[in-house]
């Protein structure tokens, strides 16, 4: 699709390039309150039920995107929203009750999840974080893999509402896009779409394998969070999208302010489904503040909600963690780059 990179960072699924005029984000605000208030209705039926894992993280980041961009990638793959995710988490959940936690195991659902979306011809790279999850968290319940599929079906359902929605809006403004919203469009789609480039597995096996085993000799597990993951995926795998992510250094930044967010509002709000509001609530803020468009902060923000005794060790976690795959994809990139003039 592209011809070349022009800026030495080419990508991001933290899509940090500023895709909306103050127009788009007054018209986004309403929809990004619809992901406040749903994420808020499924913290509140976490509580009641007592599951933590009804609060599936990747479920902010999916239903940002999905309602925000309804023409977009991955919702335009609604069965495949719901049948990778909880694939994965069923072999996760497998793994999380059989073998201890460890690198190993963490590559193993790695490879497993790749084969899923490979398999499915999709490109709901969030699966691989419901995958690697479980075992993050010594996750043991049957129910696990059961609330995935409960929250994506109820998502779908709102996606096909907010489908039929855009479809009438389309219609009534006479269906046209202006030529930098098809292009941002274009740019985010690139980016879901499966994997492209000679090396980008084996770039980001070799980033979960230095990265796991840093968390398991150093007890640290969130160094190698479920979402950084799915970051490195679509990073590695993504050398056509063009330069446009020229403040790297924003990455680690956000990152750590969602998490450090998710650990506060966790500790200190109640009820728990109102933390979990106003965490997704800020996160939203923060991104809007930035105007940056990057799901993954609010999975980040969401994972204090369902792990034990959260603190400024996993927000601290999650900045090293985001740090080293900034670093490990600029070298990347790099040789990426050398080894295109020597072929030339």
């Amino acid at each position: 699709m592209w011809a070349r990179a022009v800026d030495p960072w080419p990508l991001m699924l933290v899509t940090m390039r500023s895709v909306r005029s103050g127009r788009d984000a007054g018209a986004q605000l309403p929809l990004e309150l619809v992901v406040v208030g749903f994420m808020g209705l499924v913290g509140l039926a976490a509580h009641l039920t007592g599951i933590a894992v009804v609060l599936f993280p990747e479920l902010a980041a999916l239903s940002q995107d999905v309602l925000l961009r309804p023409r977009g990638e991955w919702a335009r793959q609604p069965a495949h929203l719901i049948l990778a995710p909880t694939i994965t988490a069923v072999f996760g959940l497998f793994c999380a009750r059989r073998l201890h936690y460890g690198v190993g195991a963490i590559l193993l659902i790695v490879l497993f999840s790749l084969a899923v979306i490979r398999l499915l011809r999709c490109s709901v790279s969030p699966a691989i974080s419901a995958g690697v999850l479980p075992l993050m968290l010594n996750e043991h319940s049957r129910l696990y893999p059961v609330a995935i599929f409960l929250d994506l079906s109820v998502l779908t359902a709102i996606l096909m509402v907010r489908k039929r929605y855009a479809a009438v809006s389309q219609a009534a403004s006479g269906g046209e896009a202006s030529g930098e919203e098809d292009r941002d469009a274009q740019i985010l789609d690139a980016m879901e779409r499966a994997p492209r480039g000679r090396y980008w597995l084996v770039a980001l096996l070799g980033f979960v394998l230095a990265a796991g085993a840093l968390a398991q000799i150093t007890g640290l597990r969130f160094l190698l969070f479920p979402p950084l993951i799915v970051m490195g995926y679509e990073l590695f795998g993504h050398p056509e999208v063009p330069g446009w992510m020229r403040r790297p250094v924003l990455l680690p930044v956000v990152c750590l302010i969602t998490a450090g967010m998710g650990v506060a509002a966790e500790r200190y709000l109640h009820p728990g489904f109102l933390a979990v509001m106003m965490t997704v609530l800020c996160s939203v803020g923060v991104l809007r503040l930035f105007d940056l468009h990057m799901p993954p902060a609010l999975a980040i923000g969401m994972i204090p909600f369902v792990m034990e005794h959260p603190d400024a060790r996993y927000a601290a976690s999650v900045f090293c963690g985001s740090a080293a795959l900034t670093l490990s994809y600029l070298g990347y990139q790099r040789g990426a780059r050398r080894s295109t003039r020597q072929a030339g």
